[in-house]
């Protein structure tokens, strides 16, 4: 299957494209935009991929599920377009970098300065339909964003992989935890945060590790 998507991407990621499971879950995407409102827009499902090509990644930051609300989500985890109010969970990003490294929080919830640094928030699913959260799990996206993950963890070497909460800690099976360096804690949200991800300082951790290895640090 025909994929557009960065070429550094397209070349690691052509034998998902061609299997069955892709194909089944394409079918399902296609039919959910024509007959529903889905987010993001098509053109952004996998913007984090062509803004951040395979072999500039640093760090990568797992998320589940896109924002349902429409005009918050257009293809990177986490972040929302200049303008639109910064949810509880980023707030909570920018209350630990803040707290970490003494950063201003800023007044956009646009991340595309992270992924232009080689971050990659990448939600495991990749689209939902406006105002219902989850409703394309298990349709395909886990087994694809898993490769991701895995050809990421195997041809690569000293990432940092930001795991929060239950579910993205699982993805640790996928990671060589030899070569990289992986991070977890509760997730950010506004209802877990104070439980161990507020006080976390995954940012400076991240950025010592990187020093560690040669690589330039993130300007959180």
């Amino acid at each position: 299957m025909n994929v557009k998507i960065e070429e550094s991407w397209r070349k690691r990621l052509q034998e998902e494209f061609d299997k069955p499971y892709f194909e089944k879950l394409v079918t399902f995407v296609r039919s959910e935009y024509g007959r529903t409102h889905v987010l993001p827009p098509g053109h952004q499902i996998f913007h984090v991929f062509n803004s951040c090509p395979f072999e500039k990644v640093k760090v990568v930051i797992l998320g589940q599920d896109p924002y349902p609300n429409p005009g918050q989500y257009y293809g990177i985890c986490f972040s929302v377009p200049d303008g639109v109010a910064i949810p509880g969970s980023l707030i909570n990003i920018f209350r630990e970098i803040h707290q970490d490294l003494g950063k201003p929080i800023p007044t956009s919830g646009n991340l595309n300065r992270w992924v232009e640094q080689g971050v990659f928030p990448m939600n495991s699913v990749l689209t939902v339909r406006a105002h219902e959260t989850g409703s394309h799990r298990n349709m395909g996206w886990e087994t694809f964003t898993d490769a991701v993950i895995k050809k990421l963890s195997d041809e690569r070497e000293h990432l940092v992989f930001m795991l929060w909460g239950s579910y993205a800690k699982e993805k640790t099976a996928l990671i060589n935890t030899n070569k990289h360096l992986v991070l977890t804690a509760v997730h950010p949200s506004p209802r877990s945060a104070e439980y161990g991800f507020l006080g976390c300082r995954h940012f400076s951790k991240a950025n010592i590790f990187l020093q560690s290895k040669g690589i330039k640090e993130i300007d959180w």
